[in-house]
């Protein structure tokens, strides 16, 4: 590892050692990653993969970190956040694909993997562009939501995603279609591919400002008043099984504010696993099989996590 880190500090790329990654997720729990890169170019981002290759040095990319529980023990190898790469946003009009249907175009809106998706929903309300608003709020990256088809309020990354640029492990870039994409429900084929997303186009609609304006407000009017932004959170805890929802099941169950040790189900909205102070991540996997248990003995439906639990 020491050899990294000086081929790191030959190429001027910044990292830390030893860097907890409670302070890079939401949850704010995890133990330290052995080196912590921050790489600002895709230069950078490709560099550093590569000599973590050479080295044979696991490696971990991270965006936001808003939907990942890290272990108490950290991560014996590379994280690599994506926060940092200077990527910006681009505006398209009247973007025809081939094989599109004759008069078939849309204005677009290209944005690089780490830019936060709140950044990208306020660049599209600057150039009167309708499609995002469900996504104004989502503490992610266009990265991660890409990934994971994130969603939210009826709407979903795979309704205007068109097109991504991604990087395989080997270092070549290619771009996926949205059918190549696979999208479903808080999935991607970027999962079992391990393709590192670069860039992404989405397909978007003239409107009024105003409308915009109005949307957003109204949906985050809704997530102030009906989640626990006031408490360490990843988001939904579990993923909404078919015909029902996670929060329903949770505390028809009687667990609406159960807890388990600092780990506890929100008072709030029982479909939030949140860290009540110095919550371990045994505590919180433990709270959510606990959960998943109870919920299953009392409904006969088994709740899936929609968080990611760490798994190096």
């Amino acid at each position: 590892m020491e050899r990294l880190k000086q081929q790191l500090q030959a190429e001027g790329i910044a990292y830390r050692a030893d860097e907890p990654l409670a302070a890079h997720c939401t949850f704010k729990i995890g133990g330290p990653a052995d080196v912590f890169v921050l790489p600002e170019t895709e230069e950078q981002l490709c560099c550093v993969i590569a000599l973590c290759k050479e080295q044979g040095v696991k490696y971990y990319l991270l965006g936001n970190g808003s939907n990942i529980l890290f272990e108490d023990a950290g991560y014996r190898g590379v994280v690599i956040e994506t926060m940092a790469l200077k990527m910006g946003i681009g505006f398209l009009e009247q973007v025809a694909h081939p094989g599109a249907a004759p008069g078939e175009v849309y204005d677009a809106v290209v944005a690089g993997a780490g830019l936060k998706l709140s950044s990208l929903c306020t660049a599209a309300l600057e150039n009167s562009l309708t499609g995002l608003e469900f996504a104004y709020g989502i503490p992610g990256t266009v990265g991660g939501a890409v990934y994971m088809n994130a969603g939210a309020y009826g709407g979903e990354i795979r309704q205007v995603c068109k097109q991504v640029e991604v990087m395989n492990r080997q270092g070549q870039r290619r771009v996926l279609t949205a059918e190549e994409m696979g999208f479903s429900y808080r999935h991607s084929i970027l999962e079992e591919t391990g393709d590192i997303v670069l860039s992404a186009e989405f397909a978007l609609t003239p409107a009024e400002p105003e409308i915009i304006r109005g949307k957003m407000k109204e949906l985050i009017g809704k997530r102030t008043a009906s989640q626990p932004l006031d408490l360490p959170s990843a988001g939904s805890a579990f993923k909404r099984p078919v015909g029902g929802y996670a929060a329903a099941l949770i505390e028809q169950a009687g667990l609406k504010g159960f807890r388990l040790g600092n780990a506890g189900i929100s008072e709030k909205h029982a479909g939030f696993a949140v860290n009540l102070g110095g919550a371990t991540a045994d505590e919180m996997k433990k709270l959510l099989q606990t959960v998943s248990d109870r919920v299953y003995e009392t409904s006969g439906i088994r709740l899936e996590p929609e968080i990611r639990i760490w798994n190096p």
